[in-house]
Order: C-alpha cells, then structure tokens, then sequence
C-alpha cells in the first residue's frame, strides 16, 4: 500500500525586517558605521565611545570624501561645508548641480571645481589647471 506523502512545511515568517528596525550613520569620532534603533535620539559608539547625534526622521543625507585625508563623509544634505572629524578639513559641499570635472594638467586625476572658477588646483601633485584655457597656460604651483 502507498504511503502518502507529507506536504513541504512551509518556511516561517520572518520575525523582523532585514535590518532589524535598524537604520544607520557614521560614527563622528572614528568613522565607522553604526546601527541604532529607529527612533534613537543618539548613537554611543562601542569603539570610540564618541556619542554621534541622530538627524531627525525623514532628513536626506548626502556623501562626500574629504579633499584633506579621503575619509567618506556623511552629512545633511543642503549643508554649504562640512569639517572632517577626522583630519578637520573644511570641505564644500556642493550639489551635483553646482560642479564640474577637469582631469589635472599635469597627473590626469579626475578633479571636481564649482562652476564659474578660473582654475582648480590638483590635491595630488599641486597643479593649477586653468578652465577652459590650453595646457600652454597651466603652471605649476
């Protein structure tokens, strides 16, 4: 006589979202990445122990790297600066909109200027390329 078979048990549901409920944001001490609760007003860093304010719900964040160390920097989109916490360069803050691109003179590192500037000045080897002019007018800073 057959034996019937058992159908497939179906999985559980799971538990919690895949983050936990969790957001994230960067440490202001030591840059590393922090998961705190939804709903937190500020986040104590197990590493650092630096205490790292929560924006307020709904708020958009934007990124930078920072033209002192390279550090990846989070900040309130909208800003007009920020200062790295790590190597306290002042950065600007400019909207995609506001920028352009130019690759060095002299190194061919992609570079980033605002708009409307004469010159941009290489963070890697200290060229000064010039906008819009030929390489002829370049010169070394």
């Amino acid at each position: 006589m057959p034996v019937p078979l058992a159908p497939y048990p179906t999985p559980p549901p799971p538990l919690a979202p895949p983050n936990g409920g969790q957001s994230q944001l960067v440490c202001s001490g030591c840059r590393n990445l922090l998961l705190y609760p939804q709903g937190a007003k500020s986040v104590c860093c197990a590493v650092c122990r630096a205490v790292t304010t929560v924006p307020p719900p709904g708020t958009e964040m934007a990124q930078l790297i920072c033209g002192g160390c390279h550090t990846l920097l989070m900040y309130i989109r909208g800003a007009s600066s920020v200062q790295c916490s790590c190597c306290h360069t002042v950065n600007l803050a400019l909207e995609a909109n506001q920028v352009a691109h130019v690759n060095c003179g002299n190194c061919q590192m992609l570079l980033m200027y605002q708009y409307g500037a004469r010159s941009v000045k290489c963070a890697v080897c200290n060229f000064v390329t010039s906008i819009g002019a030929s390489p002829s007018t370049e010169q070394k800073a």
